[in-house]
């Protein structure tokens, strides 16, 4: 299967240097959501890297929302014929590791213990299917914390005595951070508005009452390119 990036959208790239570990050209890229994984995408198929999707996020609530997630990135990926792993949602797995952590703030301890989670289904998936390296697209959001995400991503890959390997690229580099929002727009993504849980949605509808905004509406935010 030939990935299919239009030719003036990869010439119009700046050229980065990406390394994999232990000189692998194969990498399973965890995707978090269409938005985030864009630039990195765009960024590993400019330098000739043979890629995977690998959709693993039962921490996104209600299913109304993980749908529409789940979709705009298989939407994106069929689009570039990528090759897109669709995981088990495991929502109940996830709602049981986060019990007694319901309050804590974002970056914090339930946030890892979510990282955790996806990050070793996503290097036992490796593992199992002959991937050396693996990566998310977590990282590129200016919301996250990088260190955090490293963390449980190379964690996860001790858990399989490093048989597989975790890439801590740093994705904002670059303008990475800036262009992640130009394709958004360019693909009119879905625009989520909130991290992902459940508890993120709470918290941020309490911020957003106490500032006198409007709650969120699941479905309806997409990102537009102004011409």
């Amino acid at each position: 299967m030939k990935i299919t990036i239009p030719q003036e959208i990869l010439d119009n790239r700046p050229e980065i240097e990406l390394e994999v570990p232990n000189g692998e050209n194969r990498v399973l890229l965890h995707s978090c959501c269409a938005p985030c994984s864009g630039e990195v995408i765009e960024a590993m198929v400019k330098q000739g890297i043979d890629l995977t999707i690998f959709f693993y996020n039962p921490n996104i609530h209600p299913k109304k929302e993980y749908d529409i997630r789940k979709n705009e990135n298989i939407r994106y990926a069929e689009k570039l014929n990528i090759p897109f792993v669709d995981a088990d949602y495991d929502v109940q797995n996830w709602f049981e590791k986060a019990k007694g952590m319901e309050r804590d703030p974002e970056r914090g301890r339930r946030c890892s213990m979510c990282f955790d989670m996806r990050f070793v289904a996503s290097a036992v998936y490796a593992k199992e299917n002959g991937f050396k390296v693996f990566t998310s697209s977590l990282g590129i959001s200016r919301w996250k914390d990088m260190n955090q995400i490293n963390q449980s991503g190379l964690k996860a890959a001790q858990l399989l005595n490093n048989e597989v390997t975790y890439w801590t690229y740093n994705w904002r580099k670059e303008g990475g951070g800036a262009r992640m929002y130009d394709i958004a727009k360019r693909e009119e993504f879905y625009k989520q508005e909130y991290c992902g849980c459940i508890y993120s949605l709470r918290d941020t509808n309490e911020w957003r009452e106490k500032n006198g905004r409007e709650k969120i509406t699941i479905g309806e935010q997409f990102y537009e390119e102004k011409i």
